[in-house]
């Protein structure tokens, strides 16, 4: 059973940086592609960055330049590298992978930018 765990959300000031973490288990993390998501309060869920199992990666327009997803196969952890936050950035971060026809989500970690 996949089992996706975030963490390293926060309170930061605008202008400043967060790393988040998603630990994995349970899945075959090194031939995963994973995703992080974002959800704001009254909003839709929108994607913020992919990365394939070759380290591909892609990004949201409103987060190219600033954040950067990055993988540790070793650790079967993804990360996301937050620099220049904005007031838009905040919500809930999800980290999610699709594998083998099943959707696996975690549960969030909260990620807010003071202006």
């Amino acid at each position: 059973q996949g089992r996706l765990v975030e963490s390293g959300g926060g309170l930061v000031q605008a202008g400043g940086s967060l790393r988040l973490s998603c630990q994995t288990s349970g899945i075959t993390f090194k031939i995963a592609s994973m995703s992080w998501y974002r959800q704001a309060p009254g909003k839709q869920r929108e994607v913020v960055a992919n990365i394939t199992s070759s380290g591909a990666t892609n990004y949201a327009d409103s987060t190219k330049g600033r954040f950067t997803i990055s993988r540790d196969n070793a650790r079967n952890t993804l990360y996301l590298q937050m620099n220049s936050l904005k007031p838009d950035d905040q919500g809930v971060y999800y980290c999610y992978t699709r594998f083998y026809g099943r959707d696996f989500w975690g549960r969030g970690t909260q990620v807010t930018v003071s202006s």
